[in-house]
């Protein structure tokens, strides 16, 4: 049965977990009210993609003020689970939709990049932290591991997310393309032209749908103190969004959008899903294990573990 949906390219309030979730639940109504059963939401939403900051960084030292910048960071961060997590998961099931939105995670002293899933019935799914922070994201973000790569099995289809960068390890598609995936979600920082292509690219390969997410935001949302280096003029714009769904086949169905904040949907027929795969199945008949292996390790891997051998952690 084809279903509605939609990627919803917003930008955060920077640094203002409290505001960006009102706007996100918001969002999340205006979405519904679409008619759209899945929204996909851009990478780090809550509460913010630090575009052009560097945190004092230098090789061998780190500035004060960059000390300071992560403070502010890791204050607007959420916990998962925790009060905004179920804020999101309330306006989910109040609205009837699948939703898949970029967080920073706060576990202790470190921050994740992570996409949060939620559905029209239970609420709160789970999560994915993303594997490999790209360039810089690595001072700011921690790594995550195999145990949150989950593809979830809904009533609109088979649900998964891969962030940004993540789009660009070959291993990592494979692994989702092997979980059977359909409503492949690619929330991300990535405004280029050039993030197009792989998103066609993708859905060609997996044969799936594939539904990215970018945030539209300029300088001026940001606080008057943030040291961006694209400059201070507040309507520079910091990410320009380029949100898209394309089909099984490559056929972009909605975006790209580069003008402002927007939802961008279009209707899916996850039999088109089939139809792809009558000459391609990258994990099926176009595979040859024979050749070629893939080995996931989806374990945990904390710091710690207990006398017992379970993890500690602050999940």
């Amino acid at each position: 049965m084809p279903f509605r949906a939609a990627v919803v390219q917003i930008g955060s309030v920077p640094f203002d977990k409290e505001a960006t979730v009102d706007k996100v639940i918001r969002y999340i109504q205006e979405g519904a009210a679409t008619g759209a059963k899945l929204l996909v939401f851009p990478e780090a939403l809550v509460s913010a993609y630090p575009k052009g900051a560097d945190f004092g960084a230098r090789v061998g030292g780190r500035l004060p003020r960059g000390r300071d910048d992560f403070l502010r960071y890791h204050k607007s961060a959420i916990d998962v689970p925790g009060a905004e997590v179920d804020e999101i998961a309330a306006a989910a099931r109040e609205a009837g939709v699948h939703v898949v939105l970029g967080v920073i995670e706060r576990d202790a002293g470190t921050l994740y990049c992570t996409v949060l899933f939620f559905g029209p019935e239970k609420g709160y799914l789970g999560k994915h932290r993303k594997l490999m922070p790209t360039a810089s994201e690595r001072l700011i973000w921690g790594f995550g591991d195999g145990s949150t790569l989950p593809v979830y099995d809904t009533p609109i289809g088979r649900l998964g997310s891969v962030i940004c960068w993540e789009n660009y390890m070959p291993l990592m598609r494979s692994a989702m393309y092997a979980k059977n995936i359909q409503l492949y979600c690619a929330p991300t920082a990535d405004d280029r032209d050039t993030w197009q292509a792989t998103m066609r690219h993708i859905a060609l390969e997996g044969r799936c749908f594939v539904l990215s997410a970018c945030q539209y935001i300029t300088r001026g949302a940001f606080p008057d103190d943030y040291e961006a280096i694209q400059g201070d003029e507040p309507d520079t714009v910091l990410m320009r969004g380029g949100s898209v769904i394309v089909s099984p086949l490559g056929e972009v169905l909605a975006g790209p959008d580069f003008d402002g904040e927007c939802i961008l949907t279009a209707d899916l027929d996850l039999d088109d899903i089939t139809r792809g795969k009558y000459d391609f199945d990258a994990v099926g008949h176009y595979a040859r294990p024979d050749v070629f292996r893939l080995l996931v390790d989806e374990s945990a891997k904390p710091a710690m573990l207990n006398s017992v051998g379970f993890a500690e952690s602050g999940d």
